[in-house]
């Protein structure tokens, strides 16, 4: 098993946004993404944190060169982000 944590910065003013881009995605992440197991919305003062399940970290590492990240995610959530995401895999042991 595996994690993906993603930290963003965004401004408290477009975090229902970002919150809205992670749930229009959610489902589709769940359902098409290979090894995908869970995504949860982690929010905080200072920033929001995505954490993503997955049965392994080569699944992790795939879905960070899919479309659907690249293209879907990012694509939407760039104009929100006041700094670059903090990308992070970790290995359960």
């Amino acid at each position: 098993m595996a994690y993906l944590e993603i930290t963003l910065h965004v401004d408290p003013a477009n975090r229902s946004s970002a919150a809205g881009v992670y749930e229009k995605y959610k489902q589709t992440f769940l359902d098409s993404i290979a090894g995908a197991t869970s995504k949860e919305l982690l929010i905080r003062d200072e920033d929001v944190q995505v954490l993503h399940g997955f049965q392994s970290v080569a699944d992790a590492m795939a879905y960070l060169d899919s479309a659907l990240f690249t293209e879907d995610v990012v694509g939407e959530l760039a104009p929100l982000l006041q700094t670059e995401p903090d990308v992070r895999v970790y290995d359960i042991v």
